[in-house]
């Protein structure tokens, strides 16, 4: 039952009884209106094993699926995040990479955010349900939506083949950092296949020191030189691998701050993060955005939604 990180806002709620939610929540759906509150109250404070349970008590006392009621109660954004609560973390990143290639357009923000971020052992999960869930390889999916060299950045990763040792191997950081900038700083036009050969495929603590090497040859911050060299979604793909190989919940709390700042809210990428990370490393990324523009990530959601859909989120973000 326990939650699946350890630095989450969401954390196991103790003496948990799965039936006496599942009658709570469907108290807060019988007769005229829904008891949002009580949802919000019963949902973002329990953790996705203990809503598993919740699920598996609702079906049985009433006979049908607790997600498929609550989409006809609720709507909006506030469903979105609901129904996303209700989901395995490996079901709802494949679903999310579903929606980001449904329809006209993709959303590549969606495909990046969650392919650049998660564990090779993540991914190989992300594919069978997948593939259970749709019928689809998710790497035909990826193939079918993307072209030329950001598709191959995709099917990199989607091969969840990253070296995951610690091990550095002094000679091929100072080679790797050699090559990267001979593929891009030092030449006319961009080699980009050694740029996926080496972020694609090296372990972290590999990169940074290749990171460090790449400095010193080039006088330049990696991610300086990739937004010189790259443009469009390939420069975001590489830049998000950069980051996220430096440090998580940065990447993560710049995601938030960005889907926020300025005019309108980009509430795809808000609702994912929030749901995706509450019951992993929330904490960290808190702390990072206050780090990095001296406001809390709390004040900021506080400020640019609204209603029960602000409410929820607030509940996820756990306080100032």
């Amino acid at each position: 039952m326990a939650a699946i990180g350890n630095r989450g806002t969401v954390t196991e709620a103790t003496g948990f009884d799965p039936e006496a939610d599942a009658q709570r929540l469907r108290g807060a759906m019988k007769g005229v209106g829904t008891d949002e509150a009580a949802v919000i109250e019963v949902l973002a404070h329990r953790t996705i094993a203990q809503r598993q349970r919740i699920k598996e008590a609702y079906k049985q006392a009433v006979g049908k699926d607790l997600a498929d009621e609550l989409s006809t109660e609720l709507s909006g954004n506030f469903c979105s995040v609901v129904l996303g609560l209700l989901m395995l973390a490996p079901v709802y990143d494949a679903y999310e990479l579903r929606n980001a290639m449904k329809g006209a357009g993709t959303e590549e923000a969606g495909l990046i955010d969650i392919l650049a971020s998660r564990t090779n052992a993540e991914i190989k999960t992300i594919n069978a349900f997948y593939k259970k869930e749709y019928e689809k390889d998710l790497e035909d999916a990826v193939c079918g939506d993307t072209s030329g060299m950001f598709q191959r950045v995709l099917v990199s990763l989607l091969t969840a083949g990253r070296d995951e040792s610690n091990k550095v191997d002094e000679a091929q950081a100072v080679q790797d950092a050699k090559d990267i900038y001979e593929a891009g700083e030092a030449r006319w036009g961009t080699d980009e296949v050694k740029f996926l050969t080496v972020l694609c495929v090296r372990n972290q603590n590999h990169l940074m020191r290749v990171f460090e090497e790449y400095q010193k040859v080039s006088g330049r911050d990696i991610e300086d030189s990739i937004k010189r060299e790259m443009s469009g979604c390939l420069e975001e793909a590489f830049l998000a691998i950069v980051k996220c190989m430096k440090s998580k919940p940065a990447f993560f709390a710049e995601r938030l701050y960005k889907s926020m700042k300025g005019l309108g809210t980009t509430d795809s990428v808000l609702i994912r993060i929030m749901v995706a990370r509450a019951e992993i490393d929330m904490l960290d990324i808190k702390a990072q955005f206050l780090k990095m523009y001296g406001k809390t990530l709390y004040s900021f959601i506080k400020g640019d939604t609204s209603g029960d859909y602000r409410k929820i989120l607030l509940e996820l973000c756990g306080g100032e």
